[in-house]
């Protein structure tokens, strides 16, 4: 029985990632030494693919900011990144995001990063 359990549990945990919508949910909390700034909560829906050898993702939704000593808002935000398997051990991936901030500029960021495995 034990085996079969495992070989189930295998099975499941190899299964392929389906393409397809989620639902991304994330906070980002900021400090200054141990006191407490501001934090960011994204409500994101996306969309997740491959596209030949990168798979790639497109998310957006609404940003709820909390400032210490504030009151809180929401923007819109979203971000579009995706991911390479350069070799067996080594991926790289990159991200673009933005945040449409009311009554200010808008604001972007970028993500590039290296993921080598042992």
């Amino acid at each position: 029985m034990k085996k079969i359990a495992l070989a189930l549990a295998a099975s499941i945990a190899s299964a392929p990632a389906i393409a397809g919508p989620y639902v991304n949910v994330e906070t980002n909390a900021n400090y200054t030494g141990s006191d407490y700034t501001s934090r960011a909560t994204d409500l994101h829906i996306g969309y997740e693919n491959t596209a030949g050898i990168v798979d790639w993702y497109v998310q957006g939704g609404k940003t709820i900011n909390a400032t210490d000593g504030a009151e809180a808002d929401s923007d819109f935000s979203g971000k579009l990144g995706g991911s390479i398997a350069a070799s067996e051990k080594l991926g790289l991936y990159g991200e673009v995001s933005f945040a449409n901030v009311e009554d200010s500029d808008n604001t972007y960021g970028t993500k590039l990063g290296a993921k080598y495995s042992f």
